[in-house]
């Protein structure tokens, strides 16, 4: 599991790469958190959540947009990033993104702001957002407005 940052105009961009669909997604939100904080202390509590939305990548726009919200709720830099996809289950549609439900659970490691010297993420965008399964795996490319 890796993670780029990548210039991208006025915005920043992730592109990640990882084994499963969950990996490539915790590669892009440790990708945001470093996109945020250059250096990140030990410490902090891990916490879980779960996100479901209608497709992959709606469920990546709203994985990363619950960690910013976490971040702004709870003042902690969401790092660490483990996931967890579950697609829908056989009665859905098929295809990728057809019908039913996909599942994300995952953890983060929140390390308090205060003195971290965090730099802004206002918010995830859909603009250019790739999440492909390739042959060496998954890769996701998202933009972030800053």
């Amino acid at each position: 599991m890796s993670f780029r940052l990548r210039s991208h105009t006025a915005d920043v961009a992730v592109e990640a790469t990882a084994d499963t669909l969950g990996g490539v997604m915790a590669a892009v939100a440790d990708g945001m958190a470093a996109a945020m904080a250059d250096q990140v202390p030990d410490g902090g509590d891990r916490r879980s959540l779960e996100v479901s939305a209608e497709g992959r990548e709606a469920l990546l726009f709203d994985y990363l947009d619950e960690l910013i919200y976490e971040r702004d709720v709870r003042s902690v830099l969401p790092v660490d990033n483990e996931a967890r996809v579950t697609p829908p289950g056989p009665d859905a549609d098929s295809g990728p993104d057809a019908g039913g439900t996909w599942t994300l659970e995952g953890s983060y490691r929140g390390v308090p702001l205060a003195g971290l010297g965090a730099r802004d993420l206002k918010a995830v965008t859909y603009s250019e957002m790739e999440l492909t399964e390739t042959d060496e795996g998954w890769h996701a490319y998202v933009v972030f407005d800053v």
